[in-house]
């Protein structure tokens, strides 16, 4: 299904694209990035706070690393400082990274104990759930474009085709 070249890539491209909305948000006031527009995750900051807490999930699943204890439906407003949710963000893209460097190409096809976010399936392999984790980013970081777009400000491409190498 995938490789490491693939995870790698898309960790570089994660960090690229979180480094390239951020950026855009932080021209934006406080107000202007807490205001409810109707997301599933209300605003631009709770959309970003749910893709972190998310990514925890995840990167948790995978490497045994702590989970975060805020369920889901309060992922949106776990950092409500604007800097500690950057600097959070910037620490978990480092070692979305360095995970995504050091991952061993057999693990990819093997399948977890148990399912995990579904319970009642059966575990799926692991390379199947890290496209997942990076489609989940990608998705709600769309919603987040949107928003960002509506508010004024200007974010960059986000094709990937645009990464550099």
């Amino acid at each position: 299904m995938i490789d490491t070249t693939y995870v790698v890539t898309m960790a570089a491209y994660n960090r690229w694209q979180n480094d390239n909305l951020y950026g855009a948000a932080d021209a934006l006031s406080e107000a202007e990035r807490t205001l409810d527009r109707g997301a599933f995750f209300g605003s631009i900051q709770g959309t970003l706070n749910h893709i972190l807490w998310a990514d925890e999930v995840w990167l948790g699943r995978f490497s045994g690393r702590p989970h975060p204890a805020t369920p889901i439906h309060r992922s949106h407003d776990r950092y409500q400082d604007w800097n500690e949710l950057r600097a959070a963000r910037i620490g978990l893209d480092a070692d979305i990274a360095a995970w995504a460097e050091a991952l061993d190409p057999a693990w990819l096809a093997q399948a977890p104990a148990r399912s995990g976010a579904s319970k009642t399936k059966p575990p799926r392999p692991h390379a199947f759930l890290v496209v997942h984790m990076f489609n989940h980013q990608t998705h709600h970081r769309g919603q987040v474009h949107a928003m960002l777009t509506a508010a004024g400000a200007r974010p960059s491409d986000t094709d990937l085709l645009k990464m550099e190498p």
